[in-house]
């Protein structure tokens, strides 16, 4: 076998091996089960709910 032959094979070894890694991370990702929080439990729309009672006691004052 040739040099170039065996460069080859070698290449096409390493983009198979690099198709199945890649398959196997997306396969993973889409069976991972995203959860979403409920409105109730988020800190962040609490107190942006406060910033917007303060900015509105501000206009009215």
């Amino acid at each position: 076998m040739s040099t170039l032959t065996i460069s080859i094979l070698i290449t096409l070894v390493i983009i198979i091996f690099v198709v199945i890694i890649f398959a196997a991370a997306i396969t993973k990702g889409y069976s991972y089960k995203h959860t979403v929080d409920q409105l109730d439990d988020n800190p962040y729309l609490k107190n942006e709910n406060k910033d917007k009672g303060n900015e509105e006691g501000k206009e009215r004052s």
